[in-house]
This record gives structure tokens, C-alpha cells and sequence, in this order.
């Protein structure tokens, strides 16, 4: 079987690859009811919210229109922390829509800095929204969302958050670190199939989401809640997925949200252990590197593409590689959701084997 370490679709424990086997049943009937009661209680409570949380059929970049359309009007300013790829699809998806988005962008490898946000708010007074992605996969960096949202909240604006390969893996207190619109997406650390965006919506954002005129209709977050008040979605669900989703969700709150953050500093700290320990190096700041994907930087030689091709033919092991400007330049190693340390290491051992065959230690 092949160890599929990329950042996401992520692999599946068996008993969620089996809950997908049972037959459809009436997406509004009593069964599915119950169903997505349940589903949306253990989101509660592995978001550490009590704000409304809603199931969206459709991907992350779904998740991200989605709250985009619900919270804010062309014209409107919004502020886009943009350290990755993923930072700088946020912001695209908002100036597609009408708004003035005014950039904020860090070195990639490197963190959000507050004190630059702090500046880049005082001297644009008019910003309504930051949008920010709390983990970057595309680097291996995950922001200091704490910081970042204290800054905000200084300046009492928006916060739209992008943490679909963090939430589940990484803790993120919504609540506490008052954050008003949080996706996350089923193919990263909930240990789900593609194909569905969670959202968690604050009072704020409800504030926002009614006087919102930016065009919408299937990722329309009132229709979500009214249908969701009678144990429903707006539109068909990807029901097959929702099993799969029950079930992983259920095993999430029996193991607990610590002992599952827990689990991914260790994995994340053996994987950035062995990559050194080969004689590689960090792309990210380790200061602020990724409990979830970890990103290596090609060095001495090493011709990342082929790498990732020799791990994949001769070893089984699928590696991510680099996103536009990095794209031969890092190769990505994924480690949330169903991943223990004896697959980082299977991992290690490989990377040991085909480095030399790759060109590593010949220099360049």
C-alpha cells in the first residue's frame, strides 16, 4: 500500500473507509437528521465554539468563496496577509468578487508579522476584513493566529480565517481567540475524503453576512442556517462523505482534542528531527514550522522532482512538491490526520536511500 504523505487528501482509517459502503438514505428524512445533529455537535466541540457551524458540500477553495460572498460588499476594503500560495488565493477569491484588497505579503518560509499588521492597519483605516491562512502548506509555516487576531480585534475588524490544514490538527481556540469565519476542509486532519467544508460563523460575521452584497446562492450561510435548524442542508449533500465524516469525528472526540494536537507536535518534531538528521534543510522558520506539512528545501545538488519521483516508483511513498515559485525547489512531507511516527520514519529510510540517486551531496 502506498504511504501517501502529502498535505492533504490525507489517507483514511479503515472503519471510515467502510462507513462509506452503506446505502444512500433520504437526505430529509429523520435518519440523516440525526446524522448531521451529530456531526455538527462534535464540530462544536473540536472547534472550541459555540458559534453556528455549518457542513458545506464542496472544497476548501469552496469554503473560502463561501466566506467571502457571505461577509462582505464589492467595494469593501479588506487587508490579505499573504505569506504562500494559499494566503494569496484568499485574497484572489475576494478581488474576483468586487473587493479592494489591499496586500500585505512576507517573505515565504517566514511568518505573519503583528507589528507589520498593526502598521498596515493604522495607515488603511478603511479595511473591514483581514484575511489571513493560519497553516501555509504551501511553505510549512503556520502563522501566530493569536497574535495576529489580538491586532486585529485592536482595530475592531473582521477576521476571516483560512485554516482548513490547521483546525483538527493544530489547536485553534475559535472563541477565545474571538476569530469571526473559520473553514477548515474534511481531506486534511479530520481524516475524512475531499468533498466537504466545515464553517464556524461568529455574531460579528452575522453582523457583517446583513449588509453583505456580494452575489450568492449555493454558499449562501443564511439558507445553511435556516435549513440547518430542521437537521438539513440547503442543497443534495455528499451524503457518502458525511458517513465518513460521522464516524472519523466520533473517533476524534473519543481520542480528545489534546491528545490530538499532542500527537502532531510529536509527529512534526521526528519528521523535522529526521529531515535534518539527512543533512537537509528547513524551507520554513522553525520558529514558527508546521505541526501539519513539513517543507524541504532542495540543496547540495538535490533535484527535488526526481526525489519525489524515486520515492514514488521505487518506495511507495508520495511526497508533495513545490507550489508555483517553489515548484522544484521544496519537496513537502504531510503529516496530519491518520499518520503515525513508524510512517515518518518508512518515510526517513527512503529518503536515506533515494537522496543520492536524486543528486543530493554533489553539490550545485
Amino acid at each position: 500500500m502506498e504511504n501517501l504523505r502529502i498535505p492533504g487528501p490525507t489517507p483514511l482509517p479503515e472503519d471510515v473507509l467502510q462507513a462509506m459502503t452503506k446505502q444512500m438514505i433520504n437526505h430529509r428524512g429523520p435518519e440523516f437528521v440525526g446524522m448531521l445533529k451529530g456531526i455538527t455537535t462534535n464540530l462544536k466541540q473540536l472547534f472550541q465554539t459555540k458559534n453556528d457551524v455549518f457542513v458545506l458540500t464542496g472544497s476548501g477553495t469552496g469554503g473560502l468563496e463561501a466566506v467571502i460572498v457571505n461577509t462582505l460588499s464589492p467595494g469593501d476594503k479588506v487587508l490579505s496577509i499573504d505569506i504562500g500560495v494559499f494566503g494569496g488565493r484568499f485574497a484572489a477569491i475576494a478581488k474576483q468578487f468586487g473587493a479592494e484588497v489591499v496586500p500585505l505579503k512576507f517573505e515565504w518560509g517566514k511568518a505573519a508579522d503583528a507589528d507589520s499588521i498593526r502598521q498596515a492597519l493604522q495607515a488603511n483605516p478603511g479595511v473591514k476584513a483581514v484575511l489571513v491562512t493560519h497553516n501555509e502548506t504551501s511553505t510549512g509555516v503556520t502563522n501566530d493566529l493569536a497574535a495576529i487576531s489580538a491586532v486585529v480585534k485592536e482595530f475592531d475588524k473582521l477576521l476571516l480565517v483560512d485554516a482548513i490544514s490547521s483546525l483538527g490538527s493544530i489547536n485553534v481556540p475559535i472563541d477565545d481567540w474571538k476569530l469571526d469565519v473559520v473553514v477548515t476542509g474534511s481531506q486534511k486532519g479530520w481524516m475524512a475524503p475531499p468533498g466537504l467544508a466545515m464553517v464556524s460563523v461568529s455574531e460579528k460575521a452575522w453582523k457583517a453576512n446583513s449588509e453583505a452584497k456580494m452575489p450568492r446562492f449555493y454558499w449562501d450561510f443564511v439558507r445553511a442556517r435556516t435549513y440547518l435548524e430542521r437537521g438539513q442542508n440547503p442543497w443534495t449533500p455528499a451524503v457518502s462523505v458525511l458517513y465518513a465524516l460521522s464516524l472519523s469525528l466520533e473517533n476524534m472526540v473519543k481520542e480528545g482534542l489534546p491528545s490530538i494536537v499532542n500527537r502532531h507536535v510529536k509527529i512534526a518534531q521526528a519528521t523535522r528531527v529526521g529531515v535534518k538528521s539527512l543533512g537537509l534543510s528547513l524551507f520554513a522558520d522553525e520558529a514558527y514550522a508546521s505541526n501539519t506539512v513539513t517543507a524541504v528545501a532542495g540543496s547540495n545538488g538535490l533535484d527535488t522532482k526526481k526525489l519525489i519521483q524515486i520515492l514514488r516508483d521505487e518506495h511507495q511513498i508520495i511526497l508533495g512538491g513545490g507550489q508555483q515559485k517553489l515548484d522544484g525547489k521544496v519537496f513537502r512531507i504531510g503529516h496530519l490526520g491518520w499518520v503515525s511516527e513508524d510512517n515518518i520514519k518508512a518515510v526517513m529510510a527512503a529518503l536515506k536511500v533515494a537522496l543520492p540517486k536524486a543528486g543530493f551531496g554533489k553539490g550545485g
